[in-house]
Parts: C-alpha cells; structure tokens; sequence
C-alpha cells in the first residue's frame, strides 16, 4: 500500500480539513500518514508526533532550519529516509520547497527543481511548468523544465507524445524577452522533445499545447490569475442565476452542465501540484485547501508513485541537458 506522508498542519484550513482529506483518501486504499501534534484526533490514521509547527507567514528558509520537528520537515524527512513513498503539504509554499530541497535533494544534474501544475484547459489538460519554484532562470532551465513536463505528461495524463510550446508575448520566434529568446533557440534544437513554438498567455485555457513551459515568476502570476478569472467567472454565473425567478428556472435546466464545467476548472480538482526534480515525490496543495482538494492532492501524489515519476524522470532526462546543470552551483 502507498505511504503518502500528510503535513497536518499545512494550510489555512489545518487540521480539520486535511485530517478529512487524508480519511476520504484513505478510502482508496491509500495509506496517509498524518504528521502532527500529540492528541490530534485522526480518525484512526497513523499520527506521527511532531513538536512544532512552520505558520503561513513565517520566512521559509529561516522557519524550516529552525524547526526540525516541525510537522512540515517531519513528513518531508520521512521520504527522504524511505519510511514514506510521497509527502503533501498545502503549508507555506516557500517552506514546503525549502524542506523538499533539504530532506529529499535534489536529482543529479537536475539544476533547478520546478512546480508542475495541471491546468483544466479547454480541449485538454495542459502541464504550466514551472509554476513558481523559480522567480529566475536560465534558458538552459527552461529546457530542463520542458523535459521533466513532458515526462509527466506522459505518465501522469497518459499522453504518448507530450507537445511543448514556450510561454511568451508572441506566438513567432522572435518574440520576446531575452530569457525567452534564448530558450527558444535551446527547446527548438532539443532531441526527444515535439517543441512546437510559442504561445501566448490567452491560449493557456484553449489548451495551448499538453506542456506550457515558462520561468517561475511568469509562471506562478500565470497561475494565480487563471485561478482567480476562473473563480469570479464561475461565482458571477451562480448569482446572475439565483438573482431573478426566470434565472432560477433556467438554472435548473443548465444545473447539470454548470456542474460540470466547475468540476472540469475547478483547481481542487487536481489538488495539487508536483515538485519534479528532486529525488523524492512531493506534491504542494492550495493553502486554502479543502478536504476535497486535500483528497485528491494524496491521490495525485500516490499515482505519482505507482507512475515512479521520480525514476522515471531519473532515467530519461537526456544526458547533454543534465551536462549543462554540472557548473550550477548548488542552492544557487
């Protein structure tokens, strides 16, 4: 059975809502293993007892170095030292990527290790790497990010030959800024890749292409205003529907396609998203995280297992593209 290692006190809604996440995953036939207080009631999962707790707005970097028994650290340690398969966290972003880059490491010649996000596109789900591990990179990251988003592509979303496209201000080659242009040059040269140009941001719920690569910043503001567009798009629908009798009655018409478009565009829906790169599995969830998108931020990360990502992104990142990451200096 897969052992996915649970920060309960990750996240806005912690403890109540990931304890109910973990219990509705479990269901599964996942194992969650909670990490957390003494006397935390778990619904008779697992418990692993830690002793401090890394808040919403503490300093990554300093809070995860401060407190090793932190429930955060704990569950990050755990896969680091095989007792669990993956580790979820709906906590601090930064300090989710700090504990995973201390207790897990990363893979050789990975230079920068990058969040995967799936986005509920149109036609298709579309992988939006990286998505904000990275507020700055190189073009030979960005190429490294197209391969590691093709692999879970491949593995995750079943598609046989992932298509890749760049994120920029232009859909012609000549468009953009110099990290873009760079790394377009490097993804149009790139053995093993179906690198198909670039994209540009409007394309992104169309179902741009199966992986949107792009440097962290970009990424994360991308991803941020995607969810907020599709929330107020979505709650604005639901009251024009209830603020009048003829929009109750057509509501009742439209109720079960309605459902279904929020469930497809629904973030919770996923749950969560990967951080590829490392030599372990770990999947960040929304900070707001109900226990729905805790649910599935599990199972997303127990498929992740079954799929073995981690090898699998091991053997197949080409030898030239990890050639390149050598002189980085580590943690820089």
């Amino acid at each position: 059975m897969t052992k996915i290692a649970v920060d309960a006190l990750g996240g806005d809604r912690a403890p109540e809502e990931v304890v109910a996440g973990a219990l509705e995953a479990a269901a599964d036939g996942i194992e969650p293993i909670l990490f957390g207080p003494k006397g935390l009631e778990t619904g008779g999962l697992e418990l692993v007892e830690t002793t401090q707790a890394i808040g919403m707005d503490e300093k990554p970097a300093d809070a995860v170095k401060a407190k090793p028994d932190s429930s955060l650290v704990a569950a990050c340690r755990a896969v680091g030292q095989k007792q669990a398969d993956a580790v979820v966290s709906a906590g601090n972003t930064g300090a989710v990527l700090a504990a995973c880059f201390l207790e897990l490491r990363r893979l050789p010649g990975v230079a920068r290790p990058a969040i995967a996000v799936v986005i509920p596109a149109e036609n298709r789900p579309t992988v939006l790497i990286d998505a904000g591990a990275n507020a700055d990179g190189r073009a030979e990251h960005l190429l490294q990010f197209a391969y590691m988003g093709s692999v879970f592509a491949q593995e995750i979303l079943d598609v046989p030959n992932p298509e890749v496209r760049l994120l920029s201000i232009g859909e012609e080659p000549e468009k953009g800024n110099q990290l873009t242009l760079e790394a377009h040059e490097l993804l149009a040269a790139a053995e093993g890749l179906d690198f198909r140009g670039n994209t540009e941001s409007r394309n992104l719920l169309l179902g741009a292409a199966d992986v949107v690569v792009c440097d962290g910043f970009t990424g994360n503001v991308m991803l941020k205003l995607t969810e907020g567009t599709i929330k107020v798009v979505l709650d604005a629908l639901r009251e024009e529907i209830v603020a009048s009798r003829r929009g109750r009655v057509g509501g009742l018409l439209v109720r079960p396609a309605a459902r279904g478009l929020r469930r497809r565009l629904d973030p919770e829906t996923y749950g969560g998203a990967y951080l590829l790169g490392l030599r372990g599995l770990a999947v960040i969830a929304h900070g707001n995280s109900s226990r729905r998108a805790i649910a599935n931020a599990i199972r997303l990360a127990a498929r992740g297992v079954e799929h073995d990502v981690v090898g699998r992104l091991a053997q197949r990142l080409p030898e030239r593209v990890l050639a390149s990451a050598r002189s980085e200096t580590p943690g820089k």
